[in-house]
C-alpha cells in the first residue's frame, strides 16, 4: 500500500478518524490537508476516547510523523488547547511527531467573530456555521489578508503586519456589524498566550515530505468533513469553504508532486447530517430519533443532534465518484442491529420522474427519497471480526451497497474502537 487519502463520501460525520487511527500502522507520516477545528474526528484507543478537531489523526501512533500541511485554517488557539488536553492523556506531541507547515495561514481572533456576527445576521437563512471561523478565514486567506505561520519565526514586522490587517478588518466588524473593535492588545495576547507555544511545531513541511517522497515513505492524507460538504462538488452554499476531495490532498499537504495510490472512501451504514441544507433521506420523528439515540449521533464539535436517514444510495454513489475512491470502509454497521427491516434510500424522484443522478444543488430541495427495505438481522454484531462469521442479511446489506455504489468495501466496522473492524 503506498500513498493513501482517507476522505469522506457524504454530509462528514463519517468516522474517517477511527480509519486513520488504525491505518496508521502502516504509514510513516499522516498529513492533514484542508479545513480548521470546524469537525471532530473521533478516536478510541488505549489512551481513551479523543474528538480530534486539528490534531491528525495519527498523532496516536508511535514513530509516525503528522503534519498540518498548508491548505488547513491553522487555529493556534484551539490547536494549543487540543494539545493539552491530548497529552494530558499520556499521548506524547513532540517537534519530532507533529510539525506545522510554515505556509499555513493564521485563523486570527476575529475570524471567530465575524463568523458568529454574520450567522446572526442571516437569522433564520444561517448556514449552519460551527463559528469557528472557517469561512471568514478562508475568504480572507483568498485575499491575500492573512499571517502564515512561517512570520511567527521570520517577519521582523509581524506586528506591524498584524495592526495593518486590523485596521481594515475593524473597518468590516464595526461599520457593517456594528459591533465592538478588536484591540491591538488582544492581539498581543494571543500572540503570547498560543501562538509563541505553538511556534516550536513550525517548520518548512514540503521540504520534510519530499525528503520522505524521496525515501519511498508511505504517506496518509487525512480530509476533514466529505464530498457533499466541497466547497465546489457539495450541495453549496450550504458546504464547508475548502476542498475536502481527495485531489486536492497533494495541493493542501504541501507536496504537490505526490501521486495517490489509493483512496479509501468512508461511509456510515446510514446518514448523518450536521447544520444545515438539503437532506433528502432524512428521517423525522420517532424513527429519526431511535437511530439517533442507538448510533449516539452528536457533534464531536458542537454536541448537535445530527440529522439521520438511510443511506443514501444516490449520494454516496456521487460521492465515490468525485472521490474517486478506489477503496470503502463501511463504519457503524453494528448500529443498525435493532431493526426489523433496514430502509435504503436507492433514487431520488425529482419532477415526477425517477433519477438514480445526483441533482444540482437548488434543486435537491425538490427531491423526494425512493425507500427500499432490506431484511435486519437483529442480533449483536459488535464482537464479529470475520467476514462469514456476520449474519447472512448483514452480509446482504453490505454487498447490496457495493453493488449500489460501484466501489468494493474492503473495510467494515462494527464498533468504535480500533480492532473492531472486519476486512474483506
Amino acid at each position: 500500500m503506498g500513498n493513501c487519502a482517507i476522505v469522506g463520501i457524504n454530509w462528514g460525520d463519517e468516522g474517517k478518524g477511527r480509519m486513520v487511527d488504525l491505518l496508521t500502522q502502516d504509514y510513516d507520516v499522516v498529513v492533514r490537508y484542508q479545513g480548521g477545528g470546524n469537525a471532530g474526528h473521533t478516536v478510541i484507543n488505549e489512551y481513551g476516547k479523543f474528538a480530534l478537531h486539528l490534531l491528525p489523526s495519527g498523532i496516536f501512533r508511535k514513530g509516525v510523523v503528522n503534519i498540518l500541511g498548508n491548505g488547513v485554517a491553522l487555529d493556534p488557539e484551539n490547536l494549543w488547547k487540543e494539545i493539552e488536553q491530548v497529552t494530558s492523556q499520556g499521548v506524547p506531541i513532540t517537534p519530532e511527531n507533529l510539525k506545522i507547515s510554515d505556509r499555513a495561514s493564521l485563523l486570527l481572533p476575529w475570524h471567530r467573530l465575524l463568523d458568529g456576527l454574520e450567522e446572526a445576521r442571516l437569522a433564520d437563512k444561517k448556514f449552519g456555521s460551527t463559528k469557528q471561523g472557517i469561512a471568514p478565514f478562508y475568504s480572507d486567506k483568498y485575499q491575500k489578508k492573512t499571517v502564515l505561520a512561517g512570520e511567527l519565526l521570520y517577519n521582523p514586522n509581524l506586528r506591524q503586519h498584524l495592526a495593518e490587517l486590523l485596521e481594515w478588518k475593524n473597518l468590516t466588524i464595526t461599520g457593517v456589524y456594528g459591533a465592538e473593535p478588536v484591540t491591538m492588545a488582544e492581539l498581543e495576547a494571543w500572540l503570547d498566550s498560543y501562538c509563541e507555544k505553538i511556534k516550536p511545531f513550525i517548520c518548512d513541511t514540503g521540504a520534510f515530505l519530499r525528503d520522505a517522497q524521496k525515501q519511498g515513505k508511505k504517506i496518509l492524507f487525512e480530509a476533514q468533513l466529505g464530498a457533499l460538504r466541497d466547497l465546489d462538488y457539495g450541495i453549496f452554499p450550504y458546504t464547508t469553504s475548502s476542498n475536502a476531495i481527495a485531489a486536492y490532498a497533494p495541493v493542501g499537504s504541501g507536496l504537490p508532486s505526490a501521486k495517490l495510490d489509493e483512496v479509501i472512501g468512508v461511509v456510515k451504514a446510514y446518514s448523518t447530517c450536521v447544520g444545515e441544507g438539503p437532506f433528502v433521506c432524512e428521517m423525522f420523528g420517532q424513527e429519526a430519533e431511535a437511530l439517533r439515540s442507538a448510533g449516539f449521533e452528536y457533534g464531536a464539535k458542537t454536541g448537535r443532534p445530527r440529522r439521520v436517514g438511510p443511506v443514501d444510495v444516490v449520494a454516496t454513489r456521487y460521492g465515490v465518484q468525485v472521490q474517486g475512491a478506489t477503496n470503502i470502509a463501511l463504519t457503524k454497521l453494528d448500529v443498525l442491529s435493532y431493526m426489523d427491516r433496514i430502509p435504503v434510500c436507492e433514487a431520488y424522484e425529482l419532477d415526477g420522474e425517477r433519477t438514480e443522478e445526483f441533482p444540482f444543488p437548488s434543486r435537491l430541495n425538490d427531491a423526494k427519497p425512493v425507500i427500499t427495505y432490506m431484511e435486519g438481522w437483529k442480533q449483536d454484531i459488535s464482537g464479529i471480526r470475520k467476514w462469514e462469521d456476520l449474519p447472512e442479511a448483514a452480509r446482504k446489506y453490505v454487498e447490496y451497497l457495493e453493488a449500489q455504489i460501484g466501489c468494493r468495501i474492503g473495510f467494515v466496522s462494527v464498533g468504535p474502537e480500533r480492532d473492531s473492524i472486519i476486512l474483506r
